[in-house]
């Protein structure tokens, strides 16, 4: 825990710190897309290693929708190395347990079918699946989760029900009705991405799969969108009618080097969106389009540079 605190009390430093020369231009632009959205935003960017670029409201409490899911994953492999919980714990899925939404279990998977809790955590981080969401939160519970962002000094991020069952499973209803699902702050969550890009998330090993899931996350529409094909990128999203979401890692290969032996920038990014005006879930959508286009802006910004 001690060297936990030692990062946050790190992190705090550099988050009020403002990035002049180089990178001045990069945060000029993307001040002027937060200034053309129709809804509010907050955002953290920061190569690893160097002061924040940028930092809008990043202490702001913000609802993820399935962002969550990168903390209740922590408090998952947390479990697991105390013995709380083992990765081969063998899930069942029920009738009652399917959802709707994201996912594969409720349309592809028949009552019955069984599998680790391990690929229940899989499954809800590479294709954000709600059921298997569910399922993991009733192996490890709701409130372990809070407590232990609590316990890392990280206030806002809290999950507050299962997902679609809020009414017989909220722990805070008034959360529930402000936030939905879940709630961060941008600071909060580079915060972690901070842990897991230095291997201090439970350990290195945890930290190392966690990683291995959320380069896996098939989303396509907000940060991989306007990058090219091969971008390497870790990274859990959210969408919401309303609120649109992203938290990750993206390595940006520097200008110059071998091909064959690319050296990268290594860039944390952490967008979070609400009241929307453009609640769709359509391609396309506002919420999606800014997060992809900043994501444009960050990556030529940093592959330009040596």
């Amino acid at each position: 825990m001690k060297y936990l605190l030692a990062t946050i009390v790190g992190w705090n430093l550099l988050l009020g710190a403002a990035r002049a020369g180089d990178n001045s231009a990069l945060a000029a632009k993307l001040t002027g897309m937060i200034s053309q959205h129709q809804g509010r935003v907050a955002l953290v960017v920061q190569k690893f290693g160097e002061p924040v670029v940028i930092s809008v409201k990043p202490d702001e409490p913000m609802p993820t929708a399935s962002l969550i899911k990168f903390p209740i994953m922590i408090e998952a492999y947390n479990q697991f190395a105390e013995g709380k919980a083992k990765p081969g714990d063998v899930c069942v899925l029920n009738k009652d347990d399917k959802v709707p939404g994201a996912g594969i279990l409720t349309d592809h998977f028949t009552p019955g079918a069984t599998f680790s809790l391990r690929d229940a955590v899989r499954m809800m981080i590479v294709w954000s699946d709600n059921t298997a969401t569910n399922i993991v939160l009733d192996n490890i519970g709701i409130r372990p989760v809070n407590a232990r962002m609590e316990a890392m000094g990280l206030r806002n991020t809290k999950v507050n029900s299962k997902v679609y069952k809020r009414s017989s499973s909220s722990v805070d209803l008034a959360r529930s009705e402000k936030f939905g699902l879940g709630s961060t702050s941008a600071g909060e969550m580079m915060q972690l991405l901070h842990l897991l890009h230095d291997g201090k998330l439970v350990s290195p090993a945890a930290s190392k799969e966690m990683l291995s899931h959320m380069l896996k996350c098939e989303d396509p529409d907000k940060l991989p969108k306007y990058l090219p094909h091969a971008t390497k990128i870790a990274m859990k999203t959210g969408s919401v009618s309303d609120a649109k979401t992203v938290a990750g890692i993206i390595w940006v290969p520097k200008a110059g080097t071998d091909p064959k032996k690319p050296e990268f920038h290594e860039v944390a990014v952490c967008i979070l969106t609400a009241d929307n005006k453009d609640q769709g879930y359509h391609p396309g959508n506002a919420g999606d389009e800014l997060c992809a286009k900043m994501a444009k802006v960050i990556y030529d910004h940093f592959h330009e540079a040596r």
